[in-house]
């Protein structure tokens, strides 16, 4: 018997199942977009659940016509003057690693968009079905953020250089792609995904091998389309393995007027448009990644954000956010307006540890694993 725990109206529906338990993002006419109440209700189920003996398979899925967008990117513009998002930054990157390292099976069923913070629910998950709808990005460097959500640990584990890639230049992924580079396992048509889910709920067990029978019974094998970017590969990782953002775009640029290479162009205007000063930390950020764990991508994403909406070097963020999102006029004046103006000392100030006490606390062992929640931490003690 299927239990509904949470209001209707609410923005993070749970469902409780047997075995199983549901979490809907129900936010659509937002595209599910991440706020403070999303994450905090998401940490609140996972913990549960993950303590709860009869719950074996936790699945995530977005109501409407996305999975999610991301992060509500007005929810930062309104919080510009103080800081006022620390709580859902902190919690979200706090609960990426929970996801990642979850103890109960996970599948996501992904029927629509799946960006940035929406894609952390996923691409960490055990089962990711995606379907003929599903369109996946990583765009923050166009807004004047960087790539993050644990996806400078992501990225950074991509097939060569496409992490660099994708942060780069915010480039769209089919869901073809998506299985072709790592980022989800199985391929479904949208129209089966509500029978799948029933027998997915129908199962009452979280045994993998149960699990992945049933979504191979509903899946099918895909070939990338020849014009997929993953198939240009070797002249991504050529250009996108260069040390810095204007090596990288010059290596494109001499590609471009090769014969076949006409999907380069776009691809150089997209890149053209983002923050420079976003592209050089983007890069910077998941560089490191390839050398870093998980614990440390996410406490280096949370100084990264945080530095980044207190406008310490800058205020590309919100300039972006405006231009996209508020005004929508899509021409952002960015702060310094080329790459070559970028001081490397304002790229190292944004990358400086905190103090330890104000560093993200990502639990070290399972014995603290649910420790190092925003409320303990000195953040929550000095806004009270």
């Amino acid at each position: 018997m299927a239990q509904q725990h949470t209001s209707p109206d609410e923005v993070v529906l749970r469902q409780e199942t047997g075995a199983a338990r549901v979490i809907t993002l129900n936010r659509p006419r937002q595209l599910n977009g991440i706020s403070d109440r999303v994450v905090y209700l998401l940490a609140q189920f996972l913990e549960k659940w993950e303590k709860d003996d009869s719950a074996k398979l936790v699945v995530f899925k977005g109501a409407g016509r996305a999975f999610s967008a991301g992060g509500d990117l007005k929810m930062f513009y309104e919080g510009k003057s103080d800081d006022s998002c620390l709580e859902v930054v902190y919690r979200m990157y706090w609960l990426c690693y929970h996801i990642h390292t979850y103890k109960k099976t996970t599948v996501a069923l992904v029927n629509g968009l799946v960006m940035g913070g929406g894609a952390a629910m996923v691409a960490p998950l055990k089962f990711a079905v995606v379907t003929e709808k599903t369109i996946f990005a990583t765009p923050e460097a166009s807004v004047g953020l960087h790539t993050d959500c644990s996806f400078s640990y992501i990225h950074s584990r991509l097939p060569g250089y496409l992490g660099e890639y994708l942060a780069l230049t915010g480039a769209r992924l089919n869901a073809k792609e998506m299985i072709s580079a790592g980022l989800a396992t199985h391929f479904v048509s949208s129209e089966n995904l509500e029978e799948l889910e029933k027998r997915l709920l129908n199962l009452d067990s979280g045994d993998e091998s149960a699990v992945r029978a049933v979504i191979e019974e509903f899946s099918t094998d895909v070939q990338l389309d020849e014009d997929s970017v993953l198939n240009k590969l070797s002249t991504i990782n050529k250009c996108f393995s260069a040390e810095t953002v204007e090596d990288i775009i010059k290596a494109f640029e001499s590609e471009e007027s090769i014969d076949g290479n006409q999907w380069i162009p776009p691809v150089l205007k997209g890149l053209r448009r983002s923050s420079p000063t976003a592209m050089k930390i983007t890069l910077r950020s998941i560089r490191e990644g390839r050398k870093q764990s998980l614990p440390e991508c996410l406490t280096k994403e949370f100084r990264l954000t945080m530095n980044i909406l207190r406008s310490v070097v800058n205020g590309d963020v919100y300039e972006g956010i405006r231009a996209l999102s508020i005004d929508k006029d899509n021409a952002p004046k960015w702060n310094p307006p080329t790459l070559e103006e970028v001081k490397n000392e304002d790229i190292d100030r944004v990358f400086q540890p905190f103090s330890p006490e104000q560093e993200l606390q990502v639990p070290c062992n399972d014995s603290n694993r649910w420790s190092g929640k925003y409320e303990n931490t000195i953040y929550a003690k000095t806004s009270q």
